[in-house]
Order: structure tokens, then sequence, then C-alpha cells
């Protein structure tokens, strides 16, 4: 009959257990990652229009812009001031386009007025803060009138603000829920070891001698944990990206190598609590409670 090793135990079932609550922290935490960077690409693709006054000329338009430019609340995409100049023969086209009408067949004269169209920096996606801008810009001369989408501001905010606290909630529940199925996991496994852990005991070994063995293990199975749910959400990633139009434009590379990391530390910590628990609850347990 072979002899029992210190530390040794059925490991696939904690290996399977603990990769796939990983997976499922590391996708919650991926799904955060991408729905922030949609947030704020809505925020920073919210136009403001400024209207000019009819007939300015090339110096004056030139000075205009110059004056927005200078605005603290412009977005910068780089070095480049995201304010983009349409002419009143541009906007007649798109309006067209978007109804289908010929207003050219009934008026004489093109009624529209060249503009500015102004994306602001995402601390400036508040009602309030939009109605100071709009302000300021109506004071600058040149400017006949400044136009933003009311009301649905504060709304879109509101919403954003209540998704954020579900998944908030539901990442905490979730952790709470697989750190204690995991010490449930790991002490079932253990059960197997509970009377060498015993024996070792009678013989004079200290707890911190007996448990070394078993939170090197537990923490090899974190990371190996870790690693392979790693690269299950690196794969899920890699083939969400041939077949979603439009994901690649809210990727941060950055910021999913540190998330795969933290999966892989968070193996190893869960590993390595889950296992001393377990260790540390044998090593208390009666020689009646141990049967």
């Amino acid at each position: 009959m072979a002899k029992k090793k210190v530390g040794a135990y059925p490991g696939g079932m904690i290996l399977f257990s603990l990769t796939s609550a990983l997976f499922l922290i590391g996708f919650c935490g991926m799904l955060v990652l991408q729905s922030k960077k949609l947030v704020r690409y809505i925020r920073e693709n919210n136009e403001v229009r400024v209207f000019l006054d009819k007939d300015l000329d090339k110096k004056q338009l030139e000075k205009l812009h110059g004056q927005i430019v200078k605005k603290p609340f412009v977005l910068y995409n780089g070095t480049a001031p995201q304010v983009n100049f349409v002419s009143k023969e541009t906007a007649a086209k798109e309006f067209m386009a978007d109804t289908q009408e010929n207003f050219t067949n009934f008026l004489n004269e093109n009624p529209l007025r060249d503009s500015y169209r102004i994306k602001l920096q995402e601390d400036y996606f508040e009602e309030a803060k939009l109605q100071q801008v709009k302000a300021d810009l109506e004071d600058v001369d040149g400017v006949f009138e400044v136009i933003y989408q009311e009301n649905i501001v504060d709304e879109i905010n509101k919403n954003i603000t209540k998704i954020y606290i579900i998944m908030s909630v539901f990442a905490v529940i979730m952790l709470v829920i697989i750190i204690v199925l995991m010490n449930n996991t790991i002490r079932l496994a253990l059960y197997s070891q509970r009377l060498l852990i015993r024996s070792m005991q009678l013989v004079g070994a200290t707890n911190s001698f007996i448990q070394l063995p078993f939170l090197r293990r537990g923490m090899m199975q974190g990371l190996i944990s870790g690693l392979v749910a790693a690269a299950l959400l690196f794969i899920l990633l890699q083939v969400a990206l041939r077949n979603i139009d439009g994901l690649a434009t809210l990727q941060e590379p950055e910021k999913i190598g540190i998330l795969l990391g933290a999966v892989v530390v968070l193996g190893i910590i869960i590993g390595l609590i889950s296992t001393f628990q377990a260790v540390h609850r044998y090593l208390r347990l009666s020689l009646d409670e141990l049967y």
C-alpha cells in the first residue's frame, strides 16, 4: 500500500473549480473594462454644435476657431483639438440625406448656417456643466447659437451609475460565493489527509511545519488555475475581436494585461488562503471529530 505524502491530495477537482471561478471573475472584470471604455466613448463623442453668424470672412472664422480650441472643455486627440468646421452647404447635404427632402425646391436660399462641432472632455458630460459650456461659447463674438442634446445627459449618467452599482454588487457577491465554495472544496480534498495531520501532531511536528507543504501546493494550484483562466480569457477576447465589429475600438491593452495578471495573483491568494483555513481547521479538531 502506497504511503501518503504530506500535502499530496487529489487536486483535479480543486484546479477545475478554481479555474472556473477565476474565469468568471476575470470575465466580469473584462465586462467592466469594456463598459467603462464604451461609456467614455459615448461621452467623448457627444457633440456640441456652435452655429455662427452669417457672412463671416475667413479671417473672422480663423479667429473664432482659435478662441474655441483654447477652451478648457475641448477634447484633444493627441495634439489635435476635436473641433470640426461644417459649412452650410455640407449641412444642407446632410439634412437632405437624413430627411430625403430637398428644401431648395421651395426655398430660394440655404437657410442653414456654418457651424463648429465640438467634442467635449468626459468630465463635462453633465447637464450643469453643459449649460456652462453653452453660456461660455455664446459669449464668443461671431457665435449665433449653441445647441446640444438637452435632458438626456443626466438620464444617461443615472443609468450608467445604476449599471455600475449592479455590476459591483454582483461581482462582490460572486467573489464571496467563490471563496466559500473553494474553502469547502479544498477542505473536502484535504479530508483524506486528516489522520496524517494528526499523526504528525502526535510526534511533535509544529503547526507551521505541517501546513507548509499544503500551502505550497495550494499556491501552485492557484498559480496554475490563474494561468489557465487568464489564457482562456485571452482566447475568448481574441475570438470576440474577430467576430464583433467595433469591439477593437474599446480595447485598452495595458488594462487588459493588468486584469489578466490580477487573475493570476488572485488565484494564488485564494489558493493560499483557502488551503490555510482548511488545514487550520483540521489542526484544531479533536480525535473524535476527525472520525
